[in-house]
């Protein structure tokens, strides 16, 4: 099934029967990711006075509460709420939801005893083209991405530079593997977010931050369509299930 999508002066073709998934999902069966210091994620059936909401249990129904926290435990796209002390919410501030997308691979480089990404080379992944969105992709790209532990291991994390790079180079949002596009433990400056969000100008609302992705080794380094879907939560951040089609030559 294809879809002919007008983008500014092009046409774009895309097959929606082949979507590409690059969300982490809770899932109960396995171990899931975590960080930020925060207990597993649980989902779980009511408990009505000793009566289990569960239909093995003799129910009519599955009835289950699911506690979470979005930035420890699952894809979840973020607004410049996360880090203001005025409230903003996702589900106000992104108001479109297919982006021409640029996914790049790119091996975090030695700084001391931190593993970074610089400017440097997110300008060679770029280059002159013009995109609404960079899906960065880290290596080593290991399935473990999508269990690891990430609380007081210090991940890899972009420089405050690249950020300014692709906030001037017009990139709206910002999706990574890793579990923040800042360093784990900074002192609280968050120079990555600021820098993005342009926090110490223009703030920019439309824009956002997506986190704990997982991009196939399958799926080739090039331009996508981006279907960003997000969970309908009036909150700084919510789950996201971000999805890529291959623009058809």
């Amino acid at each position: 099934m294809k879809a002919i999508i007008e983008y500014n002066s092009r046409k774009i073709t895309i097959d929606v029967s082949e979507p590409i998934d690059i969300s982490v999902a809770i899932d109960m069966s396995k171990k899931n990711v975590n960080a930020w210091y925060v207990g597993v994620p649980k989902i779980f059936p009511v408990d009505f006075d000793g009566e289990i909401a569960k239909v093995s249990e003799g129910a009519v129904v599955n009835f289950n509460n699911i506690h979470f926290n979005p930035h420890a435990h699952i894809t979840h796209t973020e607004c410049v709420g996360h880090i203001t002390e005025e409230f903003h919410s996702i589900n106000q501030n992104l108001k479109h939801y297919f982006f021409v997308a640029e996914v790049v691979t790119v091996a975090p480089e030695s700084s001391g005893e931190d593993f970074v990404i610089s400017e440097k080379q997110l300008k060679t992944a770029l280059r002159n083209k013009k995109r609404d969105a960079i899906i960065i992709r880290t290596m080593p790209n290991l399935k473990y991405k999508k269990s690891m532990q990430y609380s007081n291991t210090n991940p890899p994390y972009l420089l405050e530079e690249a950020a300014v790079y692709l906030r001037e180079k017009g990139i709206k949002h910002l999706l990574i593997d890793l579990p923040s596009v800042d360093k784990e433990k900074d002192d609280g400056r968050l120079l990555v977010h600021n820098a993005f969000w342009n926090t110490a100008g223009k703030v920019r609302l439309d824009a956002t931050i997506t986190e704990f992705i997982y991009v196939p080794n399958a799926v080739e380094d090039g331009e996508y369509l981006l279907n960003l879907m997000i969970a309908p939560f009036e909150n700084d951040a919510t789950p996201s299930k971000p999805i890529l089609y291959k623009i058809i030559k």
